[in-house]
């Protein structure tokens, strides 16, 4: 159960990144409201997932994985710039969270 708190914390700090793009510098409320809602969530979930699962690994893989998915979003939603060095460096982020997955 604690991994899914923990997948579903990464969906929810996700949905809060994509949601502060597009909130224009907090001056959309909708998306504002989203944002405070999603990363309070993922706090929770993150706290829940934590009750089991070591704070090392899980902020990792919180963090890694966020921080690709949100890169993947910027590149094919936001149409971002996809250059080599940025697909590397996604590349390096996944294999760090594989690496942990071995521990």
């Amino acid at each position: 159960m604690c991994t899914l708190y923990l997948l579903a914390a990464i969906l929810s700090e996700v949905a809060g990144t994509i949601a502060l793009k597009l909130s224009d510098g907090f001056t959309r409320l909708v998306p504002a409201i989203i944002v405070v809602v999603s990363e309070v969530l993922a706090c929770v979930l993150l706290s829940l997932a934590l009750k089991r699962i070591d704070v090392g690994f899980a902020y990792a893989i919180w963090s890694g994985l966020g921080t690709a998915m949100i890169a993947m979003i910027g590149i094919f939603w936001f149409k971002e710039p996809l250059t080599v060095i940025k697909l590397s460096a996604i590349g390096l982020i996944i294999l760090g969270i594989a690496g942990l997955n071995l521990r």
